[in-house]
């Protein structure tokens, strides 16, 4: 029953949201209401400079919205160079990951995955296989995705790297603990017959305790619920049609802490793109990227703005679309450089 809840919520409020999506999209001050609709926080899931091109990590419903069988890899440092002050050891946290999504038309949407590795620290590291499906309504402005998915994730935690101030402190455990668990995800992704896109999408809905790892009577661990809200438009210079102009946002809560991406990329004659990315309070990314046929690569610097002398953070990017042949009858262009 909790998962149904939370599902028909975020129908409804989508829903409602997409029916006014033309209108709404006309006026900047929507996109401003929704950056500064919350507060600024730190953020515990992870979280990606290249986000427009893992969707199916976070919203279920992006499964299949591409054109044939598109698969990304993607490795982050987050403060390169971060060391233990006393051993000297790399702890800056890492990300590697790799997601696949493709249309299957007999199912009426796409299919989608992930597996994801997420080092937050020198003892702590937590993999999780994602699944999903989407079914895709078509619109008369546009596509519907409406998406569920699966999550199993195992977390791992070492507590042998534990510097206690008492060494018989009972809170602290000395060996390594582990637990894996099963959580759900839901979301909605709306993509218009034009240019412009959004998503809306919940992780963990479940929030699901971990209770191996933690002693009986400590605080809970459990899988961090998150809201995702995602969207951005595509445009061409009137002037140059070679200049492909595209704004985007991503927020990203657990209702705790917010975070908040803008990012702006050009895109030069669908073969080389730039950009900057800046996570609000916290960053600012410098993005380069080219693509050869289906083969995209990508490469971003996070220079922090925390002022704390942290360092920054790298982040590459790879991805690659296995085109699918289908009825060319259904596809239109409504650009002059496609026709």
């Amino acid at each position: 029953m909790l998962l149904k809840s939370y599902v028909n919520e975020i129908l409804y409020f989508s829903l409602s949201l997409i029916i006014d999506l033309k209108h709404y999209l006309h006026y900047p001050v929507f996109v401003i209401i929704l950056l500064v609709s919350v507060g600024l926080h730190a953020q515990q899931e992870p979280a990606f400079t290249h986000y427009r091109e893992i969707t199916t990590m976070y919203n279920p419903a992006f499964s299949g919205m591409r054109e044939g069988i598109s698969v990304n890899g993607l490795f982050r440092q987050q403060w390169a160079g971060f060391n233990d002050y006393e051993t000297g050891e790399n702890v800056a946290p890492e990300d590697y990951l790799v997601t696949i999504d493709s249309p299957i038309r007999f199912l009426h949407g796409g299919l989608g995955g992930a597996i994801i590795q997420d080092k937050a620290t020198s003892n702590w590291s937590d993999i999780t296989l994602i699944l999903a499906y989407s079914y895709h309504a078509e619109l008369s402005f546009g596509t519907l995705g409406i998406g569920l998915g699966l999550n199993l994730k195992n977390r791992s935690i070492d507590g042998s790297k534990y510097r206690p101030v008492s060494e018989n402190d009972p809170a602290i455990f000395k060996s390594s603990l582990s637990d894996m668990r099963l959580d759900a995800n839901a979301g909605l992704y709306f993509k218009s017959a034009d240019n412009y896109y959004m998503g809306l999408s919940i992780t963990n809905l479940l929030k699901t305790t971990f209770a191996k790892i933690v002693p009986e009577g400590d605080p809970e661990i459990s899988t961090d619920r998150t809201l995702y809200l995602t969207g951005g438009y595509n445009f061409y210079l009137p002037n140059d049609q070679r200049f492909e102009i595209q704004p985007s946002f991503l927020i990203q809560s657990d209702l705790v802490s917010t975070q908040y991406n803008l990012t702006g990329i050009v895109n030069y004659n669908a073969k080389f793109w730039g950009g900057l990315n800046y996570r609000f309070g916290e960053s600012v990314g410098v993005l380069v990227g080219m693509r050869f046929k289906d083969l995209g690569i990508g490469y971003s610097y996070d220079v922090n703005t925390l002022r704390l002398g942290v360092p920054g953070s790298h982040e590459i990017s790879i991805g690659y679309n296995f085109k699918i042949k289908g009825d060319k009858s259904r596809t239109s262009y409504k650009n002059t450089r496609y026709l």
